[in-house]
């Protein structure tokens, strides 16, 4: 088996994902899964925390379209990824793994406040970090925020789990000839306004020299594959 190629990072996960097969909710088999990969994942070394987001209950930019201000709408968003992180820690904890959740917003009846000094604390005392409630701030996207806390607490890299094995030129759902990436820089990913992550989460990693890695999450293990350096992705880096 290979040695992890980071020491600590960051996964994000959208909250479509945990929705599973349905549409909208918390499919509980999915995010045991999930905690299964994560708990793989330290077993190798490595200090974890994880971004969720909370399309699968709420997301602000739809809301808004409704009436709802956009400030408003990404406020109950982050409330959502709130709910996800909270899904996600009680699952690693029933399966007797370590975690905290900690929170952008002040909820003490809820969960921890996010500070820096908070997340290293957690990660030195081996536990997985689950971040919710955004950047606490209208107008970021949850990838943004991804980037921002790996900063923030020295990750290596981030890993961006989707529903596809890396960065396409084009929907290859859509398009069969859409081309798979390899490796991409930050300023290419930008430039080809390629849609797997906002241009506000490039542009932060190209500034903060974060390795951004996209990758399908769709299979088991997948995380860890990834980190070993065996599993089939894109790496936007340099």
């Amino acid at each position: 088996m290979a040695e992890p190629v980071y020491r600590r990072v960051v996964v994000k996960l959208s909250g479509e994902y945990l929705a599973g097969p349905h549409s909208f909710g918390i499919d509980q088999p999915t995010v045991d899964r999930i905690a299964d990969d994560l708990i793989a994942v330290q077993k190798l070394g490595i200090e974890i925390a994880v971004v969720v987001g909370g399309g699968n209950m709420v997301r602000g930019v739809e809301v808004s379209s409704q009436g709802v201000s956009r400030a408003t709408g990404d406020t109950m968003g982050m409330l959502a990824t709130v709910m996800n992180s909270l899904a996600l820690e009680a699952a690693l904890q029933r399966k007797g793994a370590p975690a905290v959740a900690l929170s952008a917003f002040v909820m003490p009846q809820v969960c921890e406040l996010f500070t820096r000094a908070a997340a290293h604390r957690a990660l030195a005392e081996g536990r997985i970090v689950v971040l919710g409630g955004g950047t606490g701030n209208p107008y970021f996207t949850t990838d943004t925020t991804a980037v921002l806390r790996a900063a923030e607490i020295g990750a290596q890299a981030v890993l961006k789990a989707t529903n596809v094995d890396g960065v396409y030129s084009a929907d290859p759902k859509k398009d069969p000839a859409a081309k798979r990436f390899d490796r991409l820089t930050h300023s290419q990913a930008i430039e080809g306004g390629y849609k797997v992550m906002d241009a506000t989460a490039f542009a932060l990693a190209r500034e903060t020299s974060l390795p951004i890695i996209v990758f399908s999450i769709a299979e088991p293990g997948a995380i860890g594959a990834m980190l070993r350096g065996e599993g089939r992705g894109t790496i936007v880096a340099g």
